[in-house]
């Protein structure tokens, strides 16, 4: 795969993603961290606080070392170090906790001499919900007397929990990042049938033009033998062999010109031109082209109308525009063209007395491979794709182009061209 400007945009978007995903994760490891180290000192200034008042009450010193040993993030043994009741204990432990704002399930137990085991004392939930208890959970800690356990079942939830709205951005943009790199294998499949599609047309069409033209160059140099002058069945049979190998060399160019716009190899080569004389020799080749009666008028307060533009384009704009009108017409087709020009914009309006479309159609008539559902469809030869590569040049100029039925019969189709 070539490393063309597609592929930097692609290869720097998802750097982009990657890169904020990291610092987000890094965000939400450091803040995990801090929520971990948060909780460990309110639980230590708490149960700190509850040995205090323990020894308050028994009138005695608080000793100079530290009481409390943690074990593990949600396991501690606090060592009193005097004596003192379960019920003391649980009022205090309730009113610390609640003091230092922490909102947590515990379960606490208390060293029996007597026994030489732990005292499973009670489950303290912060809800109403019933938790499950965990007496085997305490062990007993040798060397020690006057000693509890306590232990935080909750404590790695709350953890998470506390840190809801950094997780809800992490996985927004986890679900980015996976949205991204799937848009991505989309596009880059869709880029090489692209290709495949573009390599095809430009192959076939080379493929039909070379035997096309070989047949028109023998055609019509039978036409001019002496043999098939004088047999006017012969003559007629030569004339049909060109004008079908002309329409079918002239479908070629148009797929060709529609497979160029599509892989973005159309380039515009703008210059600047009289408008109204490019519109005037259309009107020539196309009257020049069908054998009947055609009526063609150009409407204008003059003839000079310099635009800069692609004026091979825009005659091939201006030449399938009228070919439509003159296909799809069940009498004589009378086409009007009107220039109009102000100080933003110069407007080509096609006004043609032809059967017309059906509103929901409208929209419609500009899509690739698009034909109109109406009887004259099947006598109408073409691949759908004048109209289309007639926006396709309107918008590759910034141009406006929409189509309405007449009040009468027929549609106007409407191109802006801004100044």
């Amino acid at each position: 795969m070539k490393f063309n400007r597609l592929n930097i945009i692609i290869f720097i978007g998802l750097l982009a993603i990657v890169g904020v995903l990291f610092m987000q994760l890094l965000t939400l490891s450091q803040a995990y961290a801090f929520e971990k180290k948060e909780f460990s000192e309110k639980i230590h200034f708490a149960l700190q606080d509850v040995v205090a008042k323990i020894h308050k009450d028994n009138k005695t010193e608080v000793p100079v070392t530290s009481q409390i040993k943690k074990i593990t993030d949600d396991y501690y043994i606090v060592n009193v170090d005097d004596v003192f009741e379960a019920s003391v204990l649980e009022y205090y432990l309730k009113t610390e906790f609640q003091k230092v704002k922490l909102n947590i399930d515990y379960e606490y137990a208390i060293y029996d001499c007597s026994s030489d085991e732990m005292m499973y004392g009670k489950y303290v939930s912060s809800s109403d919900k019933k938790a499950p208890r965990c007496e085997k959970c305490f062990t007993k800690k040798e060397g020690l007397v006057y000693y509890f356990a306590i232990r935080f079942p909750q404590l790695k939830y709350n953890y998470i929990t506390s840190l809801q709205q950094y997780w809800i951005y992490t996985g927004v943009l986890v679900l980015v990042l996976v949205i991204y790199v799937y848009s991505v294998l989309l596009l880059i499949k869709q880029k090489k049938y692209t290709e495949l599609q573009t390599d095809f047309i430009n192959n076939m069409t080379h493929e039909f033009k070379t035997p096309i033209s070989s047949i028109l160059i023998a055609s019509n140099y039978a036409k001019s033998q002496e043999e098939i002058t004088k047999n006017p069945k012969l003559s007629k049979y030569v004339q049909i062999i060109i004008e079908q190998s002309n329409k079918l060399n002239q479908h070629i160019e148009k797929i060709l010109h529609i497979a160029k716009s599509d892989s973005h190899m159309l380039e515009l080569e703008k210059t600047r031109f009289n408008m109204f004389d490019v519109i005037s020799l259309a009107k020539e080749t196309i009257l020049l082209k069908y054998g009947k009666e055609i009526s063609i008028e150009i409407q204008s307060d003059r003839t000079e109308y310099p635009i800069v533009a692609d004026e091979f384009h825009f005659s091939n704009v201006v030449y399938n525009i009228l070919d439509n009108a003159i296909k799809y017409n069940d009498s004589t087709p009378k086409i009007l063209i009107v220039i109009t020009e102000n100080q933003k914009e110069a407007k080509l309006e096609f006004i043609d007395n032809g059967i017309g479309i059906e509103t929901p159609e409208l929209n419609a008539i500009f899509d690739k491979f698009y034909r109109i559902s109406s009887a004259k469809r099947n006598e109408v030869g073409g691949f759908g794709l004048g109209l289309f590569y007639v926006k396709k040049i309107c918008t590759l100029h910034r141009w406006k182009i929409n189509v309405k039925n007449n009040p009468d019969n027929g549609i106007t189709v409407t191109i802006s061209i801004p100044k």
